[in-house]
């Protein structure tokens, strides 16, 4: 190194000198002698001798070459290759070498690089000079090259590591080394790892790999595309491809714009689904068809319980042709709503799916019944095979809404609006998600409204005329049975006269007999042959009469305009209080329950005359008596003289009977009794009605939440049988309702009395009806009366639904007639989705506190709701109010009670069941115009029905203090009605 320095110094120094000298072109020749002594374990100093000339043109040296330097050096080993370095010695020697050297070689003028792998690059470069000998440096390693052959140096530099920067010297060597020429090399970068696909659809493919470091990035080619990716990439979602297509991805790292060698990934992209599927559908299986996709062969249809994989080999009940494929899937259960969803598969890769669902066609109903069959209307049961499915019923080309029900095992199905005995066939269809079973058909036959025909009756016949259909009549009589075969007239001939028979109808077909009616028949009694007998000297006579062929049950003996009732089998009657010697019209009428022989035996009864004399002088005698009473009473006790007709004076004899039952045959006597004197029994016997439960308690009633909810302060509900609604509040206070339960003939629940609905008690008035299980409604009042609200309409004005709290109600039909409107009514619940109906009977002709026209139109209604409840034969109550749910509520109930114990006993007792009820609520039947009206209509109900008695009693709330002058009770109540 010392020799190197001092070689260098010296040059410069020459440089230096020839600059100074201003030499444009002259050689220096300069010797220089060194000597270097090197001995084993010291130092000691030798003596090297080099002359060295240098030669430069000072002119040019930055832009031509230097000329070759003369170096003679003196060593013991020569230089390690290319790297100049002082020979190390291991003896005392000293060498001198006198050598005259030429420049280094040049270097390389360019290196390519051919290729380059993750461990190898190869270079290739023309020889300088056609020297052979090249050294080649990168890092800590040195590779000798020598080529003598002709042409450039090929050389692989192997052993690298991938993905690397290498910077590479070549030197040039011949003798001397070059100065070396520098160049840089990367290899490639190692190929990613694990790399696949991920997932893919029908428009892309999504690829993965394990990430590799030190990259600049990734390049993706497929299809002769080409896409760079970040080199922190880990997954890469190619898009844009075309659905089914097999593509062939491979993937290279990058790194100093050299590749890997890449890794290949083979993978599809998902087919496309079907685009639709056309179903068909049985009970038990469904069949699918649907056109190919890119005539594709293989699918895979999945659904509830199952699955089916269509191949080229195995169609499982599956078939193509042409251009589509059908598919039967089977073993399914009816009624049945089944998820399908269709893939396409396309080498083992299957479509995203196509979904869908298809129903099965439910079952047909096992049976339906027809359990009730009125003149109307028809009652259907069917089982409820599945409570999501609902029924359709067609009756006569008639088809019905949907019907079902969640909550029952059966339903129930009211037909209304039909004709009396005419046959109907009906369908009913199950339906299942818009899908239509197999109907059930059968048919049926309304029934026939006996009591309606005009029965034409004589104490031997009966005969009518019927509208409806019917095969056979029959007429019994304990043993005794007639049949009439006619279709449309009935005829009873040869019958037992007074005997009661229970008429049926029949109508038969298929094997089928149904009973279209049964009504009870009394026809009339047979007539008495009756004469008269002398008895007690004129002053009474004996009507007798012989024991007629037939069935009696009382003879009415009618004396000058008196009537008296003899009850078999009592064949005579001895009228007293006749004259002697006097001429009296008799007759004599036969009677069998209510129904009167055809014509009285009318005859004229003379008295004894034997009487006269006696009589006279009693006259005489009695008379005196009399004129002395008078003076006495006059004298004594004038103030007796001011009192209204006692009633011995007026023959007025109130009855004691209010709490027994009076006969049928004694009622029309006891009616005469109680109207004497201005209806004097009539007041005190509603009098004594006034303070009948007045003692008990209404607690609940006065409390103050619920004092807005009652029409009247003053008509309030007992709180032992008032009704309660269903509640969860502990209080009980949202429980009230103002209304009572109130005692029939059967049942001491048979009816509900309640006021009118208010506009804030319509929800509870509703919810009473529904948690009660009402069938029928019976209201005797109008919505306005006199400009006044009496009742708030709480049913919808047509036939579009309103919603009352949870109950959603329907009016179906309404008929209007002349005194009455009958409505029917659907109720459903809308928690539960359980519908009923309701039947609403209207009377239309009553005024508030008065009474109708007349006792025949309101008989006929109460037969119109008496009817109802006898067919329907429910046991819930039925539900009546007017206003204040006592006047005419109480009547109407009390009509039809007594007509029920008229018909069962042949006896009534009209003030022991008002009494009864005023102990279930205040203030029944309201006033003594009401009271009075129940007593005609029970003696209307004993007449004849074509008696055309004037009724006496009028429809106007101003005369009726001028009827009833002595109700007391009842003026008081109008006066508080009035204030309230």
């Amino acid at each position: 190194m010392k020799l190197l320095s001092l070689i260098s110094d010296h040059l410069l120094l020459c440089v230096f000198l020839s600059l100074l000298w201003g030499t444009t072109d002259s050689t220096t020749t300069t010797t220089v002698t060194v000597t270097t002594t090197v001995t084993a374990g010291q130092q000691s100093t030798a003596k090297t001798e080099t002359t060295t000339r240098l030669t430069t043109n000072l002119l040019t040296a930055t832009t031509r070459k230097p000329t070759p330097l003369t170096q003679t050096i003196q060593k013991y080993t020569p230089l390690f290759k290319n790297i100049p370095s002082s020979p190390p010695l291991t003896s005392t020697e000293q060498t001198t070498t006198s050598t005259t050297t030429k420049a280094p070689p040049d270097n390389v003028h360019s290196v390519n690089v051919i290729t380059q792998t993750e461990s190898s690059i190869t270079l290739t470069w023309n020889k300088v000079n056609n020297i052979p000998t090249y050294f080649l440096q990168y890092g800590n390693i040195t590779d000798d090259i020598n080529k003598t052959e002709e042409g450039p140096i090929v050389h692989v530099v192997t052993s690298l590591t991938a993905g690397k920067n290498y910077t590479f010297t070549l030197f040039t060597s011949e003798g001397l080394n070059s100065s070396g020429y520098r160049f840089s090399a990367v290899t490639a970068p190692r190929n990613a790892e694990e790399f696949k696909k991920n997932g893919q659809n029908e428009t892309s493919i999504t690829l993965g790999w394990k990430t590799v470091p030190n990259i600049d990035n990734y390049i993706l080619t497929f299809n002769e595309r080409e896409i760079n990716i970040s080199n922190s990439a880990e997954e890469y979602k190619v898009s844009n491809l075309t659905s089914g297509t097999r593509y062939n991805f491979t993937l290279f790292t990058v790194f100093g714009n050299v590749s890997s060698s890449g890794v290949n990934c083979i993978a599809v992209t998902a087919p496309k689904d079907v685009q639709t599927v056309t179903v068909t559908q049985n009970e038990n299986s469904v069949t699918l068809t649907w056109e190919k996709v890119k005539d594709t062969l293989t699918y895979i249809l999945e659904y509830d319980s199952g699955n089916i994989v269509i191949g080229k080999n195995d169609m499982d009940g599956c078939t193509t042709s042409g251009a589509s494929v059908t598919c039967v899937v089977s073993s399914l259960e009816a009624g049945t709503n089944y998820n399908f969803t269709l893939f396409t598969v396309f080498e083992n890769i299957s479509s995203s799916g196509y979904n869908f669902s298809a129903p099965t066609v439910p079952p047909v109903v096992p049976w339906v019944s027809v359990t009730e069959r009125f003149t109307n209307n028809i009652t259907l049961e069917w089982e409820n095979m599945n409570k999501a499915w609902q029924y359709q019923l067609q009756i006569n080309g008639r088809v019905s809404d949907n019907v079902s029900d969640s909550s029952s095992d059966t339903i129930r199905k009211v037909v209304t609006s039909l004709q009396p005995g005419t046959e109907y066939d009906f369908s009913l269809t199950t339906v299942f998600a818009g899908l239509r079973s197999t109907p059930y058909t059968n048919f049926t036959v309304t029934a026939i409204d006996c009591a309606s025909a005009d029965w034409k009756v004589t104490n031997s016949s009966i005969e009518a005329k019927i509208e409806g259909l019917f095969s056979k009549a029959t007429a019994h009589n304990g043993s005794n049975v007639h049949v009439s075969d006619g279709r449309e007239n009935v005829s009873f001939t040869g019958l037992y006269p007074g005997a009661t028979y229970n008429i049926s109808l029949v109508y038969e077909k298929s094997s089928r007999v149904f009973l279209q009616c049964e009504h009870k028949l009394t026809i009339l009694p047979p007539n008495l042959n009756a004469h008269c007998e002398y008895r007690a000297a004129g002053y009474s006579v004996l009507i007798k009469w012989t024991d007629p062929e037939g069935e009696w049950t009382n003879a009415e003996v009618n004396v000058t305009g008196e009537t008296h009732t003899v009850a078999s089998p009592e064949t005579e009657i001895i009228i007293n209080g006749s004259q002697p010697a006097k001429k009296y019209k008799v007759s004599v009428t036969s009677l069998s329950g209510l129904r009167r022989s055809s014509e009285p035996h009318v005859f004229y009864c003379q008295a004894d005359p034997r009487g006269v004399i006696a009589g006279s002088v009693f006259g005489v005698l009695l008379f005196g008596l009399l004129v002395a009473l008078v003076v006495f009473i006059f004298l004594k006790r004038p103030d007796i003289i001011s009192r209204k007709k006692s009633s011995f004076i007026g023959g007025s004899k109130v009855s004691n009977t209010q709490s027994k039952s009076i006969p049928a045959a004694k009622f029309p006597d006891h009616f005469h009794q109680l109207s004497l004197d201005e209806n004097r029994g009539f007041s005190e016997e509603y009098e004594c009605l006034a303070p009948v439960g007045t003692d008990q308690t209404r607690k609940t009633a006065i409390l103050p939440e619920n004092k807005a909810k009652n029409r009247f302060n003053n008509v309030l509900p007992y709180d032992w049988c008032r009704v309660k609604l269903t509640t969860s509040d502990p209080d009980g206070i949202s429980d009230y309702i103002n209304a009572n339960y109130m005692p029939g003939y059967s049942s001491n629940r048979e009816y509900i009395a309640t006021q009118g609905p208010l506009p804030s008690t319509v929800n509870d008035f509703w919810r009473m009806i529904w948690e009660q299980r009402v069938k029928r409604i019976v209201m005797v009042t109008n919505c306005i009366e006199g400009g006044r609200t009496k009742c708030e309409q709480y049913w919808p004005a047509d036939s579009k639904p309103c919603l009352f709290g949870e109950l959603l109600v329907t009016m179906r039909s309404e008929q209007q007639e002349t005194n009455w409107t009958l409505r029917e009514f659907n109720l459903k619940d809308r928690k539960t989705s359980e519908e009923r109906t309701i039947k609403h009977f209207h009377f239309t002709a009553w005024p508030d506190h008065g009474v109708p026209e007349c006792t025949e139109v309101l008989i006929q209604f109460r037969g119109l709701v008496r009817q109802h409840i006898e067919r329907e034969g429910s046991k819930a109550p039925t539900v009546v109010h007017c206003s204040a749910g006592v006047g005419r509520t109480g009547t109407i109930i009390s009509l039809d009670v007594l007509l029920q114990q008229l018909e069962k006993e042949q006896a009534v007792g009209i003030n022991a069941f008002v009494h009864k009820m005023r102990l279930n609520r205040p203030y029944m039947v309201q006033t003594e115009s009401q009271y009075v009206f129940l007593h005609q209509c029970i003696m209307d109900s004993l007449q004849p029905k074509n008696t055309n008695e004037e009724n006496i009693y009028e429809n106007t709330y101003e005369n009726a203090d001028m009827i009833y002058v002595n109700a007391t009770a009842l003026q008081e109540l109008r006066r508080q009605n009035a204030n309230a």
